[in-house]
Order: C-alpha cells, then sequence, then structure tokens
C-alpha cells in the first residue's frame, strides 16, 4: 500500500489543478498602442487580489492573467509613466497613487478608460463593461472567448476621442498642446446634475448630458453616465477574455459585428477625430 500512495497523491494532485484551473478564466491584455502602457488592476471589496496588480506592457506585447472565477473589479492602462524605484513611480493619465508599478488596492485617478468584470455573477453569468463615466485616456476593446451563454458581445471604445475632446474637458501636459486624456464632465464641473449625485442620483432625475452624449455618439456600446445599463452591460457565460489597448481599426470587421441589437461598433472615423 505505501508505493500505491506516491500515485495517489499525483492523481489528487491532478485532480485538484484540473478544477483549480476550471474555476479561473484568463484575461489576455493585449497592446496595440505605439508606446507602452502600464495596465493596472483594483479587485472589488469581496474579491481575491489579482497578481499582480501593475506590470508595464510594451507596444506590441501580451499578456495573459488568470482570474478566479468569482472574481470582480476594474482595470485600465496607465500612459505617460516614468520613474522605476519604489515611491517614485508615477503615470501622467491613470495614475493609481502607489508610488510603485503595482496599484497594491489602489484605483485609477479619472480621467481613466475603465473595463468592468463581474464574473459567475447573476444566473452564473460574466457581467462586463467598458466605461467612460470616469472619463477617457485611451481606446480599449473587450472580447470574449469561448463562452457558453449570454450574449458574448464584444464591446468598447475604439475611437481617438483625445482630439475632439470638447475644449472644457481636455487634459494636457504642461507647455503642450494636444490633448492625451478627455475628463468626464462630473470631474471637470463638480455639477451633481453631472455627476448623478444629490438630487439627481436617480435614474428618473439623472439624464445624459451634452458632454455624455459626445461619448456616446463616438463610442455607442460604452457607458457614458451612471445609469447608461440599458446600452452598456454585456454578459456571457464562462468565458475568457481578451482586452486591447488601442485596438486597430481594422479590429471591428475581424472580430465584432453587429450587436444582436442592431447596434454596430464603429469603424474608426478620421472626420470624427478631428471634428
Amino acid at each position: 500500500m505505501g508505493r500505491l500512495l506516491p500515485s495517489a497523491c499525483v492523481v489528487t494532485l491532478l485532480t485538484l489543478s484540473f478544477f483549480t484551473e476550471m474555476e479561473s478564466a484568463s484575461f489576455k491584455i493585449v497592446n496595440k498602442c505605439r508606446y507602452t502602457v502600464w495596465p493596472g488592476f483594483l479587485s472589488g471589496a469581496n474579491s481575491v487580489p489579482l497578481s499582480p496588480t501593475g506590470f508595464a506592457l510594451k507596444s506590441g506585447k501580451s499578456r495573459t492573467l488568470s482570474v478566479p472565477k468569482s472574481w470582480s473589479g476594474r482595470m485600465w492602462a496607465r500612459t505617460l509613466c516614468s520613474g522605476s524605484s519604489p515611491g517614485n513611480f508615477s503615470c501622467f493619465t491613470a495614475d493609481c497613487g502607489s508610488g510603485k508599478i503595482e496599484c497594491a488596492g489602489s484605483g485609477a485617478k479619472p480621467p481613466a478608460t475603465l473595463a468592468e468584470f463581474t464574473l459567475n455573477g447573476a444566473d452564473g453569468l460574466d457581467f462586463y463593461d467598458v466605461s467612460l463615466v470616469d472619463g477617457y485616456n485611451l481606446p480599449m476593446l473587450v472580447v470574449p472567448r469561448g463562452g457558453t451563454r449570454g450574449g458574448c458581445s464584444p464591446t468598447g471604445c475604439l475611437v481617438d476621442l483625445n482630439g475632439a475632446c470638447p475644449k472644457a474637458l481636455r487634459v494636457t501636459r504642461e507647455g503642450k498642446r494636444r490633448s492625451v486624456a478627455c475628463r468626464s464632465a462630473c470631474e471637470a464641473f463638480g455639477d451633481p446634475q453631472f455627476c448623478c449625485s444629490g438630487a439627481f442620483a436617480t435614474p428618473d432625475t439623472c439624464s445624459p448630458s451634452v458632454f455624455s452624449q459626445y461619448f456616446k455618439h463616438a463610442c455607442p456600446r460604452a457607458y457614458s453616465y451612471a445609469y447608461d445599463d440599458k446600452t452598456s452591460t454585456y454578459t456571457c457565460a464562462s468565458a475568457d477574455y481578451i482586452i486591447i489597448f488601442c485596438p486597430l481599426p481594422y479590429t471591428s470587421q475581424k472580430v465584432l459585428g453587429a450587436r444582436k441589437d442592431g447596434a454596430p461598433l464603429p469603424l474608426v472615423n478620421e472626420t470624427m477625430m478631428y471634428l
């Protein structure tokens, strides 16, 4: 019997490994930008933090993370970062304020394009979206793969909004004219009407603003304001996800198609970019 025990242990370990694999999803993070980005992650209050919570991703590179099936949280890309030693690392857009490459439980400072996930939620479905509620710093695309139920549609914002960002919302670097991010109206003006707060904290009292409609027109599948749920939340069961920063214009022709409700994701439109 003693000689059989190691074999039994091996079988047990293989079985546990198999079920662990089955109970996780993969996030393949792809950088199609022409520059390095620093993805960051913030787990929800009841979710185990991912490891790592931040890293550098050079142009043209990708990295795949294993994510617990019950995970919820958000991810984003930081840009224009500098500093390499602990305590002096910072980014001009979407910084998480940790002073390090890893975000260590800190969220993105607006403006930031966010991808939000709740995996294995109600009815075993994943809920996911791309949100511009906290503003925008770069294009992002989320593509589910291998899902068994739900619409499993891609979502995101394919358009570079920085060049066409309304003047009141632009974020520029000192001495530079080019916008590197686009603030939300809430951040720019602090008005409860734009923030869906105070007397405007319900779907009945908070309506799209002219600024959120700018985001929605350019990126019809992305969240543009707090109560933009009907056209911006997507579901899929048992999927893996590809998250692409700065997706190429032809990406939509290859992998997107139209939603079941007939709303297409627009191609990058040069006319819109220079309005």
